[in-house]
């Protein structure tokens, strides 16, 4: 989880395959009203997010008994709340990427994405930082991450 250009989905793939599960991009489960809204610079609000955030719930349940990573925002602890409903707290992982914002501008200058940098702003205005979480510094390199989040699931 993180604001959009910290590498969630490049490491959420990458994690996936290293464990061998499915691996849930968040993004392609946007309804296209909510895709057409960002790429005119206009920031989600929390009803805009809702439907979307129900929807990768769902998508966690389907998952439950074998695993899943999902790469999702997860902005705001009552997003996080709706994405685990009916999850118990030990089945989830909640992994928060972080990086500079210097960082984060450049990846998204640098990327192709229906999120426009300038929404970036209203994405760290949201953000709330999850008090129980793995927290990485996104800019670590990939295998060393993984490895920073294989290393907590063992110790779940």
């Amino acid at each position: 989880m993180g604001v959009s250009g910290c590498g969630k989905t490049t490491l959420g793939k990458a994690l996936a395959t290293s464990l061998g599960l499915p691996f849930l991009e968040g993004d392609a489960f946007h309804s296209i009203a909510n895709i057409d809204k960002m790429k005119s610079g206009i920031p989600l609000n929390d009803r805009d997010r809702a439907p979307w955030l129900l929807e990768l719930n769902k998508q966690l349940i389907k998952t439950k008994d074998r695993g899943a990573v999902l790469a999702c925002s997860a902005l705001k602890e009552s997003y996080r709340d709706i994405l685990s409903k009916n999850i118990a707290t030990d089945e989830l992982l909640w992994v928060y990427l972080d990086c500079s914002l210097e960082t984060l501008k450049h990846r998204l200058e640098n990327r192709s994405h229906f999120m426009p940098l300038s929404l970036l702003e209203s994405q760290l205005d949201t953000l709330e930082i999850p008090e129980k979480r793995i927290h990485l510094d996104a800019t670590s390199e990939l295998n060393e991450l993984i490895q920073q989040i294989k290393s907590n699931l063992h110790d779940e």
